[in-house]
């Protein structure tokens, strides 16, 4: 059992059971319900064909930033250097239950 969430501008793969760190949203006492499914699939290679009413419902495990990366410009010949790091900060959700037209699929 797996779906597709989207969040944060970009799709994860999630399935119950399953932590990921996602984007910093916004959750109320630890708990996170996200309803932009894109795809639910029960069975290897069988996906839903109705999604009204699907959510995936997850609780915060941990938050934190990522590891640092260096964007680095040089201009060669021309005394041209610039290095610049960014962290991104994410929370690590664990994904309790996945609800698909009145069913609902929890970890196993």
């Amino acid at each position: 059992m797996y779906a597709v969430i989207r969040t944060g501008g970009k799709q994860y793969l999630v399935s119950p059971g399953e932590k990921v760190k996602i984007e910093t949203i916004a959750h109320e006492n630890g708990a996170v319900e996200f309803s932009d499914v894109i795809a639910v699939s029960a069975e290897e290679g069988k996906f839903e064909s109705e999604l009204t009413g699907a959510k995936v419902l997850a609780s915060v495990v941990g938050e934190g930033r990522g590891d640092k990366i260096l964007v680095f410009k040089l201009k060669r010949k021309k005394q041209y250097k610039k290095m610049q790091g960014h962290r991104q900060n994410y929370v690590e959700v664990k994904i309790n239950e996945i609800q698909v037209n009145g069913k609902s699929f929890k970890e196993a």
